[in-house]
């Protein structure tokens, strides 16, 4: 009797939960890498900034965009820990660990964060997606999120004021919101090739 209730209850929990743990894993593997990738173009410091800009804020875009909140803040989590591990996995080919007694502390803090944030708007609209939507998320997640956690990181360890610190940011603007159109084009085109990519939709579509 007790058997024959185990067996239900593990049949009851089967449908695909090893293959969505696995699949969670790949994409927040690949995610991760992707956005070591984005790095290797390297860094640019506009001004004399000691914040550079980097490809790999789009980077943080996509992974929310994409996967939603929990797997994008994942592969910001393996990204970030294996830069702590040693791995150059920054721009410019830096470990992480050099790099957070600098003034990109805030911003390294808001990445998965920020992955996080955009994720979550993405997955409210899971099912219901549009590119509207997605824009959203991005420049909520994407830029807000990040860019609020890279002024104090600016005040902290450049030793800027409130004001210095906001005109220093205002720099890295323009060019974050090229990416975040660039992010958004590729998470719409990706979704509607891809409509179960989100979790939610994919265990919709499974029952």
């Amino acid at each position: 009797m007790s058997s024959a209730a185990s067996t239900t209850r593990k049949s009851t929990r089967e449908p695909g939960t090893p293959r969505v743990g696995a699949r969670d894993l790949a994409l927040v593997a690949a995610m991760a890498a992707l956005i070591a990738v984005l790095g290797v173009p390297g860094a640019l410091y506009p001004f004399g900034q000691a914040v550079p800009i980097t490809l790999q804020s789009m980077g943080v875009m996509l992974a929310g965009a994409l996967l939603g909140w929990k797997r994008g803040g994942l592969a910001l989590l393996l990204f970030l820990a294996l830069g702590a591990a040693g791995l150059p996995v920054l721009a410019g080919g830096r470990p992480l660990l050099p790099a957070l007694p600098g003034p990109t502390v805030g911003f390294i803090v808001g990445y998965p964060l920020g992955a996080m944030c955009a994720g979550a708007l993405v997955d409210r609209a899971a099912g219901r997606l549009t590119t509207a939507r997605i824009a959203l998320a991005v420049l909520v997640g994407g830029i807000g999120v990040v860019h609020l956690c890279g002024v104090p990181g600016m005040m902290w360890r450049g030793g800027l004021s409130l004001p210095a610190a906001i005109a220093a940011d205002v720099v890295f603007l323009p060019g974050d919101l090229v990416k975040a159109v660039v992010a958004t084009v590729v998470a719409a085109s990706v979704h509607r090739a891809l409509p179960t990519l989100l979790p939610s939709t994919w265990a919709g579509r499974r029952r």
